[in-house]
């Protein structure tokens, strides 16, 4: 019996003393603090504990403000998908021969679907989007992927000369993009290229870099020379394919070009863009009618080169040379000369031919601009009411109309809309007389300015390409009759051909 008092005393004891060396083991923290010593003094030091340079703050606005663009402008960027079924010949040399065509039965056309991949960027919240032609010429199906999400697109105008294109999706209440102004970008100026290089798993890739040219041209190096109206801006953000028709952005956000070329297969640091003003206009009018006028101002043009600025009295190689001036033409008219060097279009400085070139086509037909011209060793500014330029294939002809037509003293012109309205013709077709030169067999037989011709010799002529072919026909010293409207009048008038 006392044993086990002597036992019990001991094991309550003992808990006891259990009991009390837990309660100052961690009143005094001393478990964890030997476990953390321990800790600390086996844990690695990773990484720098200095506070980030001053110098680097900088920096650090900047890619913020690359992030701020990236998030306002990525919504309205998209990737363009299309295909084009096309037939294709199957040949085998097997095929050639007789004795095997007995025995297979092989057809002689299959379907090929070739794929195309390009981006676009929303304009407007009804679903307009602008991309380039070459993105969705000639194809069969187009669709715009948003967010995962594909929609029909139809094409609403397409203009080769510049590589603008517009489509629609039937989608309300889109992001859109705010547009900028191209001629007041800045060589040096950092930008940002938004699109779907490769594959339309890429879609919206940002890229950066800066604007490292301006006014460029590419001449024949994009293709079958559709392409008329060449005004690059050039960057060396990463372009590559796919991207074409997405968007060049201003650290602004604002959408300051579309993106287009690349040279090479890939990006090398030269990637090229449209201005998103000479895109604008076209894009306007394409959603408007469907179709593109453009302004033109009558005169043949090449670049200044170095021995023709010295000789001019230039400081260095600029503008754009005067080769020529179409009779009757809006230059013509406004008084600008053979062997003028145009400096300035509307304020904007020419560097080159091709630049003015686009820049004369941005503008409607109509538009008074001004001209400013080196003449002389002075320059002269000249105020100009821009025409409309003739079609492509009928722009050769118009300016130069042949030693024939103007022999006879006379100038034509292809008759537009708005010719036709300012000289009353109502629906009448022919070419129209833009120029009567003084004393000359035309103006002594009583032509005037804005008659029009409707045939030559009993031949109808609708187009200049018409009347000059027509004329050709004429030999020297024969006898030519046309066939006169003048207003509400309608007569014949015979002019012999002067000799040759």
């Amino acid at each position: 019996m006392k044993s086990k008092k002597i036992s019990m005393l001991l094991f309550v004891g003992i808990f006891i003393g259990v009991v009390i060396g837990l309660v100052i083991s961690t009143n005094f923290d001393m478990v964890m603090k030997s476990v953390a010593a321990d800790y600390r003094s086996s844990t690695i030091a990773l990484g720098s504990s200095e506070p980030v340079a001053q110098e680097l703050l900088g920096l650090q606005s900047l890619s913020k403000a690359f992030v701020a663009v990236a998030k306002q402008v990525n919504p309205a960027v998209v990737t363009i998908n299309s295909s084009k079924t096309v037939k294709q010949r199957f040949t085998h040399p097997f095929m050639n021969d007789p004795f095997f065509r007995q025995f297979f039965q092989m057809p002689e056309q299959r379907d090929l679907v070739m794929r195309g991949l390009g981006s676009g960027v929303i304009v407007n919240p009804d679903g307009y989007i602008l991309t380039n032609n070459h993105v969705i010429a000639d194809m069969d199906e187009i669709t715009v992927s948003i967010d995962r999400k594909e929609y029909d697109a139809k094409v609403i105008g397409k203009d080769p000369a510049s590589d603008v294109a517009v489509i629609k999706i039937d989608k309300k209440n889109l992001p859109t993009i705010k547009l900028g102004d191209s001629d007041d970008l800045e060589v040096g100026e950092w930008v940002l290229a938004v699109g779907s290089p490769f594959s339309d798993i890429l879609e919206k890739t940002v890229t950066a870099g800066i604007v490292s040219a301006k006014g460029r041209s590419l001449g024949n190096q994009l293709g079958n020379g559709s392409l008329k109206f060449q005004d690059f801006i050039q960057t060396d953000a990463a372009i590559n394919p796919g991207n074409s028709g997405g968007a060049m952005v201003n650290l602004r956000g604002e959408l300051v070009g579309i993106n287009t070329a690349i040279v090479g297969q890939a990006n090398v640091g030269v990637g090229f863009a449209i201005p998103i003003n000479l895109a604008k206009s076209v894009m306007e009018q394409l959603i408007k009618t469907g179709k593109v006028r453009r302004g033109w101002l009558g005169v043949q043009i090449g670049d200044v080169d170095e021995e023709m600025a010295e000789s001019n009295g230039l400081d260095g190689p600029k503008g754009a040379y005067v080769q020529s001036v179409v009779k009757g033409g809006p230059a013509d008219k406004a008084g600008i000369k053979a062997d003028d060097i145009i400096l300035k279009f509307e304020g904007v400085d020419i560097k080159s031919r091709d630049q003015l070139t686009a820049i004369i086509a941005s503008y409607a037909p109509d538009k008074q601009v001004d001209v400013s011209v080196w003449r002389d060793g002075a320059t002269k500014v000249v105020p100009v009411s821009l025409g409309e330029r003739p079609a492509e294939d009928q722009l050769a002809e118009t300016v130069d109309q042949g030693a024939k037509a103007e022999k006879l003293g006379i100038g034509v012109q292809d008759l537009t809309s708005q010719l036709a309205e300012e000289y009353n013709l109502g629906d009448e077709q022919g070419v129209l007389i833009v120029d009567i030169e003084a004393n000359s067999v035309a103006e002594r037989k009583g032509l005037q300015r804005g008659d029009l011709i409707q045939s030559v010799n009993g031949q109808t002529v609708t187009k200049v390409r018409d009347f000059t072919a027509a004329l050709r026909k004429v030999e020297a010293a024969a006898v030519v009759k046309l066939r006169i409207v003048r207003e509400n009048m309608t007569f014949t008038v015979y002019l012999r051909m002067p000799k040759e």
